[in-house]
């Protein structure tokens, strides 16, 4: 019986979510399975990959062979690594505390790489709503600006108005009044 390390769809369209699955080569892409070792996430970013690497470690060791998608995974995981060196091991050619220290130094590296990409992911994003902010503001105060200057012209536009309509006022009083004074002289 070939048995594979593969993934099994799951989740709404569009927004799908992979089972890491231990099957038989036979059987359906989302039908029987032997174990299911883990969780892909492609949704987030980076990729979410929830893992049990014990298991995934000794499925492999076993001889299941993984689908390309899945061997990415797995190196990514450092499983691969782990089967190399453990292959080491059983050659000889290592021991398993070395294997062991090497296999943690690879480890930490990877892990921090890992954190290392979140917090710039992190940063660009903060940087990102920053600017958009600062746009935002800037856009705002010229709206601003712009009905503060469209006031002050309608209220300049209603002074001079009102300004007008008094001197017609007072022309029109004043005229009045003149030739009143002449009738009674």
């Amino acid at each position: 019986m070939a048995v594979k390390i593969r993934l099994a769809r799951r989740g709404r369209k569009r927004l799908a979510i992979y089972d890491i699955v231990v099957a038989d080569a036979r059987s359906p892409r989302d039908g029987r399975f032997i174990e299911r070792i883990g969780q892909y996430n492609p949704n987030t970013d980076p990729a979410s990959i929830t893992l049990d690497e014990d298991k995934a470690f000794d499925w492999v060791m076993k001889g299941a062979q993984p689908t390309d998608t899945v061997k990415a995974m797995l190196s990514y995981r450092g499983v691969l690594i782990r089967k190399h060196l453990q292959i080491g091991v059983i050659k000889g050619a290592l021991t398993q505390e070395q294997a062991d220290a090497k296999f943690e130094e690879w480890k930490k590296g990877k892990d921090a790489q890992i954190e290392g990409k979140k917090e710039k992911l992190a940063q660009t994003a903060a940087e990102k709503e920053k600017v958009q902010l600062e746009a935002e503001t800037k856009k705002r105060k010229a709206r601003e600006e712009a009905v503060a200057k469209k006031r002050q012209e309608l209220e300049d536009a209603a002074k001079a108005s009102a300004a007008e309509a008094a001197e017609a006022i007072k022309e029109a009083e004043g005229g009045s009044e003149e030739p009143e004074a002449e009738g009674k002289e």
